[in-house]
């Protein structure tokens, strides 16, 4: 099995607890944006050690789900679902160095995990969300603000906890 990180937001994750399933009718549809230990990560992170290539990938990940929140930014908490999928779901390919696309439907009872901003982060993941755009032009200042975004810590919580989560 391999291990990927979806990148998504509180409101997808309220839809997507509706369904019941993670990327449905996935032969039907684009493929889903995720992440995981690629040969990229690999090259890039000279560290060998499996928890931290999977510590790269969720935290690019939760990048993606940064911005992901720049398009609708009502609930600021970036939201990581961890899966194990089969290798032949998971497809190279994208913007970060660990983007993969999933390529078959999971059911939400199958996420292994979910890594959620604690909701004390939401006025540092706000401020972060703002300067996006002028940190991708190579504004310093604003990287340093998405930087801190990305260091704000994700929580662990199990899939029992999502009726919780998405309530909150």
């Amino acid at each position: 099995m391999t291990r990927v990180y979806v990148p998504t937001t509180l409101a997808v994750l309220a839809e997507t607890a509706k369904r019941g399933v993670l990327n449905p009718d996935a032969a039907d549809s684009a493929p889903l944006p995720a992440h995981a230990v690629t040969a990229a990560i690999r090259e890039w992170y000279t560290d060998d050690d499996v928890e931290s290539l999977e510590f790269a990938a969720l935290t690019e990940a939760a990048e993606a789900s940064l911005r992901m929140l720049a398009e609708d930014p009502a609930r600021p908490r970036r939201v990581v679902l961890a899966l194990d999928v089969p290798p032949t779901a998971v497809r190279p390919g994208g913007p970060y160095r660990s983007s993969v696309t999933l390529e078959v439907e999971v059911p939400l009872a199958d996420v292994v995990s979910l890594h959620i901003d604690e909701s004390e982060a939401e006025d540092i993941i706000l401020a972060g969300i703002a300067a996006l755009t002028a940190a991708d032009g190579g504004d310093e200042d604003a990287m340093f603000v998405v930087e801190e975004a990305g260091a704000c810590d994700l929580l662990w919580y199990d899939i029992s906890e999502i009726d919780d989560l998405i309530s909150d």
